[in-house]
């Protein structure tokens, strides 16, 4: 099978993304950059100092698949935590400013609104400081979710899953969702952060990298046949229509449930910074399935935009006209 996809089939797929509503349940986050230069050494200790230049923010985390997903044309819907304070604020006119409402958004006056801020000098990190909780949603936020859910998933195109392990994704979440979005004949994308992989089932396909599919199937991934090999297992596993395993510069492997392998070589010319390409990745399936694509067409489709995320310092997204340039 050719991993080439005609131009015009393509760009059927890619006109198709606009105004495919797709549903996004996560953990949102609020990345901060503060960027800067180091002229010196600290006198109070062996630390750089970091002259401050600049300070620039961006939605991450679940929130970063929105970001591609808005970028793409499609209409995001995000389902998702944040605290009752400033960052929750920042987080929520950073999503209108995309055209995102933050009407499905549940307040958690207990937590934080998690926000990763990275101190970055002459485009190296320096440091990163997190703030967050990362323990499971109370049973009245999960309650809150589930019927915001209920109520968005009735014109949803498809559904993407996006873990970070920041605790909105319980068990009980997941499997109330799940069931729902499958009654629904919803398509499930999921992006996992737990290593039982049971946990995010039924769904229609599931993108691990290669590190968590290894630790998913119980295999050290050293060669072909081992790959090949860890991708049955997870199909095997739990319910699911196909595996797609993102290996960075090497591509991706899409498994089916019919036993198709097809290996996907890498479209990047210039690894720059891997931050948020999985998050590309599961924006693009998703958009490229809601408007028909098969699994190959889409894994194809993701590729190319994977290729385009790692070519961008920080967590970036890709515009639809950039995705169809690459093709």
């Amino acid at each position: 099978m050719s991993h080439d996809l005609a131009r015009e089939r393509a760009k059927t797929l890619i006109d198709g993304f606009v105004g495919k509503r797709i549903l996004v349940i996560g953990d949102l986050m609020l990345d901060e950059f503060i960027w800067g230069r180091v002229r010196r050494i600290s006198p109070e200790a062996p630390v750089p100092v970091v002259e401050v230049e600049r300070q620039t923010l961006a939605i991450g985390g679940a929130g970063n698949v929105v970001s591609n997903l808005a970028a793409l044309g499609a209409t995001p819907v995000m389902l998702g935590v944040v605290g009752d304070d400033d960052d929750a604020q920042r987080l929520t006119s950073k999503l209108r400013a995309i055209g995102v409402e933050s009407d499905t958004l549940v307040r958690d006056s207990s937590r934080p609104t998690t926000l990763k801020t990275r101190i970055i000098a002459h485009n190296q990190q320096v440091v990163r400081a997190d703030r967050e909780s990362r323990k499971p949603v109370s049973a009245e936020i999960e309650n809150q979710i589930i019927n915001l859910f209920h109520r968005e998933m009735e014109n949803a195109d498809a559904l993407v899953v996006s873990d970070y392990n920041k605790g909105l994704l319980t068990e009980s979440l997941l499997a109330r969702a799940l069931a729902s979005a499958r009654n629904r004949g919803l398509t499930v994308c999921v992006d996992p952060k737990a290593r039982n992989f049971s946990r995010y089932q039924p769904l229609t396909i599931i993108t691990p990298n290669t590190q968590e599919a290894a630790e998913a199937a119980g295999i050290a991934i050293e060669d072909e046949a081992r790959l090949i090999e860890a991708g049955r297992r997870i199909l095997t596993a739990i319910d699911c229509r196909a595996a797609l395993i993102t290996r960075g510069e090497e591509g991706m492997s899409l498994f089916t449930a019919e036993g198709e392998a097809t290996h996907i070589p890498t479209v990047a010319r210039e690894v720059y910074d891997v931050t948020g390409a999985g998050d590309t990745v599961i924006a693009t399936l998703a958009a490229a399935l809601a408007a028909g694509a098969s699994f190959v067409e889409a894994a194809v489709l993701a590729n190319h935009a994977a290729g385009v995320v790692v070519g961008k310092l920080g967590t970036a997204a890709v515009a639809r006209d950039e995705l169809m340039a690459t093709l």
